[in-house]
């Protein structure tokens, strides 16, 4: 798969209640009110591969949501686009912590 993404947006939530159905309704949403966010070319989210327990791994997490967009213009436009305030809004009370990793990227 060729991307052409210039500005990745990596966050990871630690979540209140980390059940699966919980997870899984955070990822849900994740697909569901963000994946349409125009300058948006790709998205996934999962869960924490709980059988990696190297020590270089992170294990502070539940979820993680990655976006791929074209350059940084894109991402500033989608964190005040409607629908991922809506997201925010909508799941706030499940996060205990969330961490957000920024990143220009080059392609190659």
């Amino acid at each position: 798969m060729q991307l052409t993404a210039q500005f990745v947006h990596d966050v990871y939530f630690t979540l209140s209640d980390n059940s699966a159905e919980s997870q899984q309704a955070l990822i849900n949403d994740c697909y569901e009110k963000l994946a349409g966010i125009e300058g948006v070319l790709f998205l996934a989210a999962g869960t924490r591969d709980t059988e990696l327990v190297r020590d270089v791994n992170d294990r502070d997490y539940d979820v993680s949501l990655h976006v791929f967009f074209t350059d940084r213009a894109s991402h500033d436009a989608y964190q005040d686009a409607p629908d991922h305030l809506e997201f925010i809004e909508a799941n706030k009370h499940r996060w205990q912590d969330v961490r957000v990793f920024d990143s220009a990227i080059k392609s190659r």
